[in-house]
């Protein structure tokens, strides 16, 4: 089985960690490869930037269905970035870490908050917990106030940040389980699993074991109507990837 993580950013050392705990999780006859776009921002905070990094994800999607021979897909931004898209793309599973998150969370508690990143962040945090019709299962969302950047650089500030504000997600607002709402924070679960005393999720980890069953049971993504490929129409401007999706 062949599982095709999608970084939607450009910069790599995010990548390397994305791979390095999906690995981790995934079975023993599971071959994970993990990308980034060669275009698009360098971290997702924003609308603008989930909207620009699109393309650059749409792009590693067809590669991979047609010339990788991937099995299934994981989208590793917490926006889920072009996901319903990328699933018109292709007929394989496409799994996003935010709904493969909130998901496992609905499995093991009554109720999770998110610690994303920066306070502008919570508002579409909010927005995607709502997509998935999970607000009544969500305490609260909670912001670090630091950029995907800020951790990658600080790795030690952004531990202290997560874990001050996911302590008091489960001691103010009754938070059950922890969501990191970040695929950059999956180098965290692990010691903050141990200090907070509540279930702590990336969404890396559990997109892979779904992409896994997904495989593993023959499930595709219906073509029926909504999911079906794109109507062949004139493309301007992008690149031959995206033009040549017809051909």
């Amino acid at each position: 089985m062949l599982i095709k993580i999608i970084n939607p950013n450009t910069t790599q050392s995010m990548t390397k960690s994305i791979e390095k705990a999906a690995k981790k999780y995934a079975g023993k006859d599971t071959e994970i490869i993990a990308v980034n776009p060669v275009m698009g921002p360098d971290s997702i905070e924003t609308y603008y930037d989930e909207y620009l990094s699109v393309p650059g994800v749409l792009e590693e999607i067809i590669k991979g269905d047609r010339e990788e021979r991937v099995d299934a897909f994981v989208i590793a931004c917490f926006n889920d970035p072009g996901l319903y898209a990328a699933r018109e793309l292709t007929s394989k599973p496409v799994i996003g870490i935010a709904e493969a998150a909130i998901t496992t969370a609905k499995f093991i508690a009554p109720c999770f908050s998110v610690v994303t990143v920066l306070n502008r962040s919570k508002h579409i945090t909010k927005e995607i917990i709502r997509k998935y019709n999970a607000q009544d299962y969500c305490a609260s969302v909670r912001a670090t106030n630091l950029s995907v950047l800020d951790f990658d650089r600080c790795p030690e500030k952004g531990l202290e940040a997560l874990a001050e504000e996911s302590r008091k997600a489960v001691e103010q607002d009754g938070a059950e389980c922890i969501l990191l709402g970040c695929a950059g924070f999956v180098n965290f679960v692990e010691d903050l699993q141990k200090t907070l005393g509540v279930p702590v999720l990336d969404g890396v980890s559990p997109a892979v074991k779904f992409a896994e069953i997904l495989v593993d049971m023959g499930c595709r993504t219906s073509k029926i109507l909504t999911y079906g490929f794109p109507e062949k129409k004139q493309i301007i401007g992008f690149s031959d990837i995206l033009k040549k999706l017809w051909d």
